[in-house]
């Protein structure tokens, strides 16, 4: 590679090709590659690069806690699943759909597995999405009103292809909380998916979310298109001695 070459490459920032730039020289040279297949070759490992780079940064920003995925479901211990559901989630048309998923069921059952090997599908797929748990958004929530950022924090969270809201509960909400929440669905409503899981059936959300009109009518957005998954099987996280 030539001084020239090599400065170009590094101010292009093409850094794949320019690992592989003398190597596949030496593979052109024994195959006797036209100057078209050469640069194609270049120009094709520098694109891949660029695909796995664009994929690790999404996979980052996502913040899954762990990278669950569909296939390594303990699906022979959760007879409370229908498999052939949850793939044809997975196939992602509900993000193209800006339909939402509710998986209820009690602790442990497998819940946030599902929901987060979902998510990453989407991700995979070119998606943006971002894993929260329930208590750390209301948290995040709360945090905004002090510093009177809670409009940007809704823009941040209205853009996402998919976001996954981990363990709906009972929370110690202030009202404000369930506020910018009830914002955060509104905004999202027919333009973004939205995964929740959740211990509590629809009718217990009134207990912590309170007042019951604004209850109402974020589960009207929420459940009007929406695929709701009860999860009644036994618990994954069987004691092991």
């Amino acid at each position: 590679m030539t001084g020239d070459i090599e400065q170009l490459l590094k101010n292009l920032k093409m850094s794949k090709m320019l690992e592989i730039y003398d190597e596949t020289v030496n593979h052109a040279d024994k195959e006797g590659l036209s100057y078209s297949d050469f640069f194609a070759r270049l120009l094709r490992a520098q694109w891949h690069a660029k695909q796995e780079n664009a994929l690790a940064w999404r996979i980052a920003q996502a913040k899954l806690p762990e990278q669950w995925t569909l296939e390594s479901f303990p699906w022979k211990l959760q007879s409370g699943v229908k498999r052939r559901q949850i793939k044809g989630l997975a196939e992602l048309d509900f993000v193209a759909k800006a339909e939402n998923i509710v998986f209820i069921g009690a602790t442990g059952v497998g819940k946030s597995g599902l929901a987060s090997g979902i998510l990453l599908k989407a991700v995979q797929d070119g998606f943006r999405g971002r894993f929260v748990k329930a208590q750390d958004l209301f948290d995040e929530m709360y945090a905004s009103l002090a510093d009177h950022s809670s409009r940007k924090l809704i823009n941040q969270l209205a853009r996402l292809d998919v976001l996954l809201i981990d363990e709906m509960g009972y929370l110690n909400l202030r009202p404000e909380q369930a506020n910018i929440f009830y914002k955060l669905m509104e905004e999202r409503y027919r333009r973004k998916a939205t995964i929740i899981t959740t211990n509590l059936d629809y009718e217990e959300w009134y207990h912590f979310l309170g007042n019951k009109k604004m209850v109402e009518a974020l589960l009207s957005r929420i459940r009007h298109f929406c695929h709701t998954i009860r999860i009644d099987g036994p618990s994954l996280r069987q004691p092991q001695g």
